[in-house]
């Protein structure tokens, strides 16, 4: 099943076209990594699926259902079944680890019960069960990190949508974090759009390559496909 269909899409920005008559698929329980150069329309992919956007023509659906057209938004972000991890992970400094994750499950009406056991499930398999009552700021980078990502998957997403959630990060702890991405992702099963601008980082974690460049998809394949057209 295609669970993100993006067809012939568009979006300017103050006149300036940032995509350019796009269209893709990504399959359900894909690894879709966009790979492409910085301001090259990455994040408005991302952000056209997110739903914080519409394109200005085409369609956007969502598991076989149309969720935004020419401009207009029919389905919002939160009915979309999506989790995000944010490049500045956008974790709410005020709230603990356990609030960030039991805003969105509150804001939805999951009872207490349900939301604790989410919480802790979660929590569990980012292994930061021992800091659920500290603050961002208490934590290390990576940490934070752990926790955007329990944050998205305390939803239980179809989709999980990340844009350069590892860019920050030294070389050692952005290799350590692909596998533990990888990890959740072959035992939860979502489906992921990841966005990178490191080659290393999209083979590593993708099943499949999307290389944008100038708003346009210049190229599309497996990970062995997109490697060798870089090589040759």
């Amino acid at each position: 099943m295609k669970i993100v269909s993006i067809d012939s899409a568009s979006k300017f920005y103050d006149g300036e076209k940032a995509l350019d008559n796009i269209s893709l698929e990504i399959d359900e329980g894909e690894r879709a990594v966009i790979l492409g150069p910085s301001g090259c329309g990455k994040t408005t992919i991302l952000r056209l699926i997110a739903g914080f956007i519409a394109p200005d023509a085409g369609v956007i659906s969502i598991a076989g259902e149309m969720v935004s057209r020419n401009g207009r938004i029919i389905k919002p972000p939160e009915q979309r079944n999506l989790g995000m991890v944010f490049q500045d992970l956008a974790l709410w400094p005020h709230l603990s680890v356990k609030g960030n994750l039991e805003f969105g499950l509150k804001a939805r009406g999951f009872p207490k019960i349900e939301r604790s056991r989410r919480i802790r499930e979660t929590l569990n398999l980012v292994s930061m069960a021992d800091y659920a009552d500290r603050r961002p700021a208490e934590l290390s980078g990576g940490q934070q990190q752990r926790v955007a990502l329990a944050r998205a998957l305390v939803l239980e997403p179809g989709v999980l949508l990340m844009d350069e959630p590892l860019s920050s990060l030294d070389p050692e702890l952005n290799i350590r974090l692909r596998k533990e991405i990888l990890r959740l992702q072959e035992k939860i099963g979502f489906t992921m759009v990841y966005i990178t601008h490191n080659r290393d980082e999209a083979f590593e974690i993708a099943t499949s390559v999307i290389v944008v460049n100038i708003g346009r998809i210049e190229r599309e394949g497996t990970v062995e496909e997109i490697r060798r057209h870089f090589h040759s």
